[in-house]
């Protein structure tokens, strides 16, 4: 049996709250439950106040064999961000721009280069989705295209290299579109005029949508994954 924990966002006290309530029980170091495994969605960075500390809670789950573990966007984003572009000397797979860095910054600040370096290399090793017996496991959207394209790049390049990362994140590039999808979910352009403000205040003019529900019948409120209001009548 599995216990299901996502986007944690840095934040130890709930995440430790939470496992104990769940019955696990910290033995070594590593929490721990006689009968059952955490499965993590991933989004383990950038928000919160104690990003170290939940990474130093789930990494030792994984790696003890008590826990699994899927990519979250924020930990592909964390590559991007440290990957220098090798078409382009001196910059980075993901924009160092005002908002990425905001969006990174609490995890720039809470973590050492030394540390954060290691725990980028062990982002790699998270796989972008789980399919286990009779229980499918990802991020955002399960979509068997985007999966088979991302497997295929994978098997390519031999893992998340550079490589993957440059063709994963590079706009023009077939593979972008997948590993969007997969990690971050299926978005809908909103009609012209219309838009809406995110939590972090940013002007949005595509939805997330529920792309696990046929869109017959619903209207772009219902068919949206967020809760932020949209700025329309329709």
């Amino acid at each position: 049996m599995f216990d299901l924990i996502g986007d944690i966002h840095g934040h130890a006290d709930e995440l430790i709250q939470l496992l104990e309530t769940l019955g696990y029980q910290k033995a070594h170091g590593v929490y721990r439950h006689p009968e059952r495994k955490v499965i993590f969605l991933g989004d383990f960075i950038d928000r919160g106040p104690k990003i170290r500390e939940v990474l130093e809670i789930v990494r030792p789950m994984i790696e003890g064999g008590h826990a699994l573990a899927v990519m979250g966007n924020h930990e592909l984003n964390a590559l991007a961000y440290h990957t220098e572009d090798p078409d382009s000397p001196g910059k980075h797979l993901r924009l160092r721009s005002p908002k990425n860095e905001e969006q990174h910054q609490h995890t720039l600040e809470q973590l050492t280069p030394q540390v954060l370096r290691s725990y980028l290399e062990w982002f790699r090793t998270l796989p972008m989705w789980l399919d286990l017996d009779g229980l499918r496991v990802v991020h955002a959207c399960w979509d068997e295209q985007a999966i088979t394209a991302i497997a295929e790049a994978l098997e390519e390049h031999r893992g998340v290299t550079t490589a993957f990362l440059q063709s994963a994140c590079g706009k023009g590039h077939p593979l972008f579109a997948s590993v969007e999808v997969v990690l971050k979910g299926k978005e809908a352009a909103l009609p012209k005029g219309v838009s809406f403000g995110d939590k972090n205040g940013h002007v949005r003019t595509e939805i997330r949508t529920r792309w696990y529900l046929p869109p017959h019948g619903h209207t772009y409120r219902t068919y949206a994954l967020q809760s932020d209001e949209i700025v329309c009548d329709l």
